[in-house]
């Protein structure tokens, strides 16, 4: 029997497509990389009895990359990043997804992809059929792949998809292709100089990544042009005429002056003046207009995240992802189109059906129902998906809060669609004071219609008293008021959105992506409102491109790009044309922004201050023995002003100086970095920890506890004591630094011991090991604080195996049972190189010890 392998973009999406396709009989197994469930059953492809295979991959099996050495910061010029090789990586390693394709899929007879359908999706097919080709010698043919077109999660659409395959599209595919690669060398490029270049110049400045992207740095950009439009903002001051009568039944009706503002003091004066002269209004007209607000068109992504963000408070990219899980879950269907006009099929009659039980809305559904559907607007048709709808009926019960809110809004604006425009009556009556003329206006609902569905849309109604014309009307009140123009608010979420569709700046899918960027590197906060309030540095980056190269930052350069890969992903241009060419302008365009930093150095100047007159005196430098400031601000870090020397230091934890001891390779003085009392702690010194002594420290990794110096007290010859229970190459190390609170730390994983609290010295011996393998420990009490039997101050022994102890060692993270491997930790010429392995009969008994 034939194979017919299919593979869908989330474990989640497989389970609902295989229960769809096989009617609820499929059987289901792990799948061998443990990450990705296979669903089998036997059923019928294209007039034959196969056997069905379906499983999943979790996004993209495969990422670009540069490869491997130039990876390395500091090694490799920015400018190499333009033309250097790339390599396609797995993704995510540890999930061993190609693999796991070839092994399931290798030596299918059939290949069906069901990836989302989009641009991205298209894409991963194409990633999908050369993992399940690699090293297989009898290679499918194109004729046995193809490539199903879905937009909803239900048992029509799906099974008519599997009668309805195409074939994928590689141009689309291509076009994914040439975004990965523009971004990566653009990005990587110009993020890498200005990272390195800003990194060890202020105090003040989170430098950890100063990242540029062609759609990230324009997004930021239109944040910050309306931040500048705030702040150069100049106020003017005008007034405004504000009448006030009594109608004839006693009401007080406030009239708008049909001249709005006056600009000028004097001439607001003169009109003031003349209508003080009269002590009537005279009604001039009165005009009653039925009017209507127009209903909304068919949903769209855009439309989504903007409505997410104004009027239900979740950030464009929240919004995406609750999305996606309705859409798994088979509530909504695909939620990633540009389309606002439903096709000519579709069948809006039975979804709205659907919805007629809903405690809810079920009543308007109803009334719709019993008199008709209303033709929907007409849209737009982007070709690619139908607007976003629900695809069956879901209860608050079956939904957490968000999941609710955005479903509730989807199933409402779908059936808003398809409900009567809002219609209302409009009054406005015109009266005359002198020459000067007066209204008031007033709205009666006549029928809700969609309002009734969008309540935040419905119409007060705002009756008027009953006026004829020609009727004198007593003026109660009569003066002017001043005022001053008001600058533009902050950019919202939602107005961020439309300004990015606009200039055609990322699609449908990675908008969200772009605007959460800009927040989660620091570029501008989140406020009230969901308006969007640049920082400092979003700014300063914001105007030093603008100083140095403007298209750096405006929305033209990346609309542009656009263009042209969506005219890759149409075949009308050539995908190698498009790379090159887009690559060399922005290679030029790095080379004369490498030429001209000073321009944006001179803002950073302004705004941030100099590591030399940031931070305080911390400890002594081991070059010229003066004090260190020590920069708290992210990345922490240590400055000699005299040496004009940064050192990097541990992040995310304290620092502070340990007994002011020395280094004996270097004289700087040794610092102790931990996350707590009762967390992970090590020496270190902050020369050897930015240029590590031994072959096996690593650069900004390596404390005292990593240090194989033959005889530094402080090092791992003197306070190693086992190795690790838990990870394949740490050796436990007494931490001397956390005492009274002692603990023994291991040098690469989390693992931490907390042992003898309170004693006034532990130590390691040196020359005494242990049956098990281990350093044997002495530890001393004070006469008053001992815990040791029979009052004793003084005791050696073995932290794993001596009984006296046991009541006195903690272990703070839980051991998996398994063999404690041999590592060597001493130096080539130093005593005690290596810890044995524990014989056998005691693996067992130490990791039982921990659990």
């Amino acid at each position: 029997m034939k194979t017919a392998f299919m593979v869908a973009e989330k474990p989640s999406l497989a389970a609902s497509l295989a229960n769809i396709l096989s009617n609820g009989k499929c059987s289901s197994r792990k799948g061998s990389n443990g990450s990705c469930s296979v669903h089998e059953w036997v059923g019928q492809f294209r007039n034959e009895t196969v056997n069905f295979k379906m499983t999943s991959v979790c996004g993209h099996v495969m990422s670009l990359d540069f490869i491997g050495k130039y990876n390395n910061w500091d090694k490799v010029d920015p400018a190499e990043l333009f033309s250097c090789s790339t390599e396609k990586k797995e993704a995510v390693p540890k999930l061993k997804i190609p693999s796991f394709l070839l092994k399931e899929g290798g030596y299918c007879d059939y290949l069906v992809l069901w990836l989302d359908c989009d641009k991205e999706g298209e894409n991963i097919c194409f990633e999908v059929i050369n993992a399940v080709q690699q090293g297989v010698s009898r290679k499918l043919s194109p004729n046995d792949i193809w490539r199903a077109k879905f937009s909803a999660i239900t048992d029509k659409d799906i099974k008519a998809a599997l009668a309805n395959l195409i074939k994928p599209n590689e141009n689309e595919a291509k076009s994914v292709d040439a975004r990965q690669e523009l971004d990566l060398r653009i990005g990587c490029a110009f993020t890498r100089f200005q990272t390195k270049f800003f990194q060890g110049k202020y105090g003040d400045l989170d430098a950890s990544l100063i990242s540029y992207g062609p759609c990230q740095t324009p997004t930021l950009g239109f944040c910050v042009q309306r931040h500048d439009e705030i702040q150069t903002f100049k106020p003017d001051p005008y007034w405004v005429l504000q009448v006030t009568v009594k109608s004839s039944d006693g009401q007080d009706v406030i009239l708008s002056w049909s001249r709005v503002r006056s600009f000028d003091k004097e001439v607001a004066n003169i009109f003031l003046s003349h209508v003080k002269e009269h002590d009537y209004a005279v009604v001039a007209s009165i005009q009653s207009t039925e009017k209507s607000k127009a209903r909304p068109i068919a949903l769209n992504t855009v439309e989504l995240m903007r409505v997410a963000s104004s009027g239900l408070g979740m950030g464009p990219h929240h919004a995406m992802q609750i999305a996606e899980r309705l859409y798994t879950q088979g509530y909504i269907s695909y939620p990633r189109t540009e389309t606002t006009s439903y096709p000519e099929n579709f069948e809006l009659l039975s979804t709205l059906k659907q919805q007629q039980n809903s405690s809810d809305w079920g009543d308007e559904v109803r009334k719709i129902l019993s008199s008709g559907i209303i033709k929907p607007k007409k849209g737009h048709d982007a070709g690619d998906h139908p607007p976003i709808t629900p695809m069956k009926l879901a209860s608050r019960n079956e939904l957490d809060g968000d999941s609710w809110r955005l479903y509730d809004y989807i199933t409402r604006h779908f059936i808003a669609t398809l409900a009567r425009d809002c219609k209302y009556l409009s009054t406005t009556v015109k009266f005359e004071i002198g020459f000067e003329i007066f209204t008031v206006t007033g709205h009666s609902l006549v029928d809700p219609g969609y309002t009734s569905l969008l309540t935040w849309q419905a119409l007060n109604n705002e009756s008027l008293p009953r006026f004829t014309v020609g009727e004198k009307i007593k003026i109660l009140d009569i003066r002017y008021y001043k005022f001053v123009t008001q600058p533009p608010d902050y950019l919202t979420e939602s107005e961020l959105i439309t300004l990015m569709e606009k200039h055609g700046i990322g699609t449908d899918a990675s908008i969200p992506v772009h605007i959460n960027n800009i927040c989660i590197r620091n570029y501008v906060n989140v406020a009230t409102g969901r308006k969007l309030i640049p920082t400092s540095l979003g700014i300063v980056l914001v105007h030093g491109y603008q100083k140095i190269d403007p298209e750096l930052v405006l929305p033209t350069m990346r609309s542009a790009v656009e263009e042209q890969l969506n005219l890759i992903a149409v075949g009308r241009v050539d995908f190698h044309a498009v790379l090159q060419h887009t690559v060399e302008i922005f290679k030029q365009k790095f080379h004369y922004f490498v030429q001209t930093i000073d321009a944006m150095d001179q803002l950073f100047e302004v705004s941030f201050s100099p590591l030399s007159a940031s931070g305080k005196s911390h400890s002594r430098c081991g070059k010229c023995r003066r004090y260190m400031k020590y920069i708290q601000t992210k990345p922490s870090r240590l400055h000699c002003s005299h040496c004009n020397e940064t050192y990097n230091l541990p992040q995310n934890g304290n620092i502070r100086i340990y007994k002011e001891l020395k280094c004996p390779l270097d004289d700087f003085e040794l610092l102790s970095w931990s996350t707590g009392t009762r967390g992970k702690s090590y020496t270190f010194c902050p020369y050897c920890f930015n240029n590590p002594p031994f072959r096996d420290m690593k650069k900004g990794l390596s404390g005292c506890n990593a240090c194989t110096h033959p005889t530094c007290p402080h090092g791992l010859n003197s306070n190693g004591l086992s190795s690790c229970l838990e990870c394949e190459s740490g050796i436990l190390v007494l931490d001397p630094s956390a005492a009274p609170k002692w603990k023994i730390v291991c040098n690469r994983c989390d693992v931490i011991i907390h042992l003898f609290e309170n004693a006034h010295k532990v130590m390691v011996e040196a020359d005494d090991v242990c049956n098990c393998g281990a350093q044997l420990v002495t530890v001393e009490y004070k006469q008053d604080k001992s815990k040791l039997p029979n009052e004793e101050t003084e005791m050696t022994g073995c932290v794993f195996c001596t009984p006296v102890f046991t009541s006195l060692v903690e272990k703070h993270r839980a051991v998996a049972s398994k063999p404690v491997a041999t590592r060597g930790r001493g130096h080539g010429k130093g005593r005690n190189r290596g810890k044995p392995r524990p014989p056998k009969d005691k693996m067992a008994q130490l990791a039982a010890y921990f659990v």
